[in-house]
């Protein structure tokens, strides 16, 4: 069992969507990779979304959204709690739909008689727009200067 293992998940603009995030994301999760990060991406999706702006009326783009990225992560926190590959999982999410994963990593916990945590980090303060964390788990919000002080200032931009 690692003593701590750090996953990433995240969707990523396909080459012809947008070359530019695809380069600075594809730049950033190898540095990631190459720090020893467990990194796990999969391809934007996008769809039309249209909005009506007053004044101007509706207006239709072309929108990225992250679909199945969130199913992957709960895959694999249940298959590494079924595994006992961990004790305390911490999910940096504030995302519903997780809510789920923690009554069944409690299932699994019951099923094997031991103990084991699910809880969730999330910037708080007076500035953020959602101040919970995911249902069911415990949460740890995280302060401004802690969230500021593990931004990452390199710069992954695609070089020209």
């Amino acid at each position: 069992m690692d003593a701590e293992r750090v996953q990433f998940y995240t969707d990523v603009p396909s080459p012809t969507d947008n070359a530019f995030w695809h380069g600075f994301w594809s730049n950033k999760l190898a540095m990631m990779g190459r720090r020893g990060v467990v990194v796990f991406s999969r391809s934007l999706v996008y769809r039309n979304k249209t909005v009506q702006v007053p004044g101007f009326g509706a207006h239709t783009f072309l929108a990225g959204e992250e679909k199945g990225i969130d199913v992957r992560l709960a895959l694999d926190a249940l298959d590494a709690a079924h595994r006992n590959q961990f004790d305390v999982a911490l999910i940096f999410s504030q995302d519903q739909d997780l809510s789920e994963l923690a009554v069944l990593i409690r299932h699994v916990a019951g099923f094997q008689n031991r103990w084991l945590k699910i809880a969730s980090a999330f910037p708080d303060g007076p500035a953020a727009a959602n101040r919970r964390g995911i249902n069911r788990t415990d949460w740890c919000p995280i302060d401004k200067s802690t969230y500021d002080a593990c931004i990452d200032p390199r710069d992954y931009r695609p070089k020209p």
